[in-house]
């Protein structure tokens, strides 16, 4: 039902500010996998459902900010895409909750679904930030492949502090899949995750013609 109301009654206004799509032919329709993406814009958070939705039909899990479940309109909106809450800062029991968020995005996998993440853990002004390592883990633990995604001036539609869309357009370019097979059988110590982390952001800068120096 969410995503018929969203195919039907918001896509075809939301798209309005999208200028090309680069790379669809990389979306896998057959197989689970992770969306990695760079994050810099509100729009960003329905963008690449919506690209996605049109062309598979599989359900996509967010992992977005616990935070974000205390605002009651946007927490119906979250439960309803069954997202997957985050707990940053100095939540309580934090580490346990995200664990328990880790194994829930694998259960949705057993199905064949997909889950989404932008690792740099919140918006930037348009030049990448430093990736969090939970990218890492979920692709280590889970098996997973990447699919690294560009979003390129998102920024400049919906900036930061603006509640309306600018008059422009944005562009998304999809990557090929990344495995990380060469990991599966070794413990993730923070060398392996900080790797793996890098490689994914070094993709993701690529398709934004941008560099990833962390």
């Amino acid at each position: 039902m969410v995503y018929t109301i969203w195919r039907v009654l918001v896509w075809p206004w939301y798209r309005l500010w999208l200028r090309k799509v680069d790379g669809i032919e990389n979306v896998p329709n057959d197989i689970p996998f992770i969306i990695a993406a760079n994050h810099s814009s509100y729009y960003d958070a329905l963008l690449l459902h919506g690209i996605i939705a049109l062309k598979i039909e599989k359900k996509i899990h967010a992992f977005v900010n616990s935070w974000y479940w205390k605002i009651p309109v946007i927490k119906i909106v979250l439960n309803s895409g069954e997202c997957i809450p985050v707990y940053v800062g100095k939540e309580k029991n934090a580490k346990h909750k995200n664990k328990q968020a880790l194994e829930k995005a694998i259960g949705y996998f057993k199905k064949g679904e997909i889950v989404m993440i932008f690792p740099e853990g919140t918006r930037s002004d348009g030049k990448l930030k430093k990736a969090y390592t939970g990218i890492a883990r979920l692709a280590l633990e889970s098996k997973a492949p990447v699919l690294p995604v560009g979003i390129i001036d998102s920024n400049k539609v919906l900036p930061k502090g603006k509640f309306f869309p600018r008059f422009v357009r944005c562009e998304v370019k999809f990557g090929k899949l990344m495995y990380f097979e060469r990991y599966y059988n070794k413990k993730p110590n923070d060398r392996i995750l900080e790797e793996v982390t890098r490689s994914i952001m070094e993709k993701i800068a690529n398709l934004t013609n941008q560099k990833y120096n962390y």
